[in-house]
């Protein structure tokens, strides 16, 4: 089946969120409805101010709605109570950040297991079994000692992701995750998100960039707090190969200036 087939694992229909400001009223959210079927691939756009992080905050359970309904694999979210929000969380949903929240004392391995801190059930030696899977899965293996300044931004976000996983959640929702990376690592960043999607898990992220938005099956564009587009990627970006390119093209630049004839700045004469 499908993912336009599948029953939605989000519906969301007539979802406002207003916030009050001393004596003014900010609709965040003005009356969004969206389905998201499980298996789904979905970019969320929109400028500052457009909604799309208030969505996000309502999608991950936290923040609730003023009006409207929230449904996650056929739960009523905005009915649940604070601690069954908590446990929902924590069973279906992997968080990404922009800044990748890591902590900064605890080693890779250490900062993948903390979701399962909170999870009923599980043993400290299948914390520390299904840490070092979710770091396998994402390239970081060997890296499981090293703390968040041994390693590079890139790194750091693996490590993030590594952490969503380790729940085995059917929703990854992510904001912003290639904010504060350059080019080449928002590529290999984009192949690891791609590659788990083709897995089978469900991811919604928040970008304000188009060129990353293309990497994902459906973009929705917000303004004002509605939605004001919602189709599917045409001339979808493969991630896997932009990023082969650009090893290749570094690998060639690096090539060219150590070859024989190029002057100290790396350019032949």
């Amino acid at each position: 089946m499908s993912a336009q087939q599948a029953a939605p694992l989000i519906r969301t229909s007539g979802l406002t969120r207003i916030y009050r400001m001393g004596d003014m009223e900010v609709a965040a959210l003005q009356g969004v409805s969206l389905d998201v079927a499980a298996g789904e691939f979905v970019a969320v756009m929109g400028s500052s101010g457009s909604g799309k992080s208030t969505l996000m905050a309502i999608l991950g359970g936290l923040d609730r709605p003023t009006a409207g309904t929230y449904e996650l694999d056929g739960a009523d979210v905005a009915g649940l109570s604070r601690d069954a929000l908590a446990r929902l969380r924590n069973a279906k949903i992997g968080f990404v950040f922009q800044s990748f929240n890591l902590l900064a004392r605890t080693t890779a391995l250490e900062n993948v297991e903390l979701p399962l801190m909170y999870a009923r059930g599980v043993s400290g030696s299948e914390r520390r079994k299904r840490a070092r899977e979710s770091l396998e899965r994402v390239g970081l293996a060997s890296r499981e000692g090293h703390r968040p300044n041994q390693l590079s931004g890139g790194q750091q976000q693996r490590v993030a992701i590594a952490r969503a996983l380790v729940n085995r959640p059917s929703l990854v929702l992510a904001d912003e995750p290639t904010g504060n990376l350059d080019s080449r690592v928002t590529a290999e960043i984009m192949a690891l998100f791609q590659e788990l999607n083709d897995a089978g898990i469900t991811i919604v992220f928040v970008t304000h960039e188009p060129d990353v938005a293309q990497y994902a099956k459906r973009k929705v564009v917000m303004r004002d707090g509605r939605i004001v587009t919602d189709e599917p990627v045409r001339d979808r970006t493969v991630a896997t190969a932009v990023a082969s390119a650009v090893v290749s093209a570094v690998a060639s630049a690096v090539v060219s200036a150590s070859a024989p004839g190029a002057d100290a700045a790396g350019v032949a004469p």
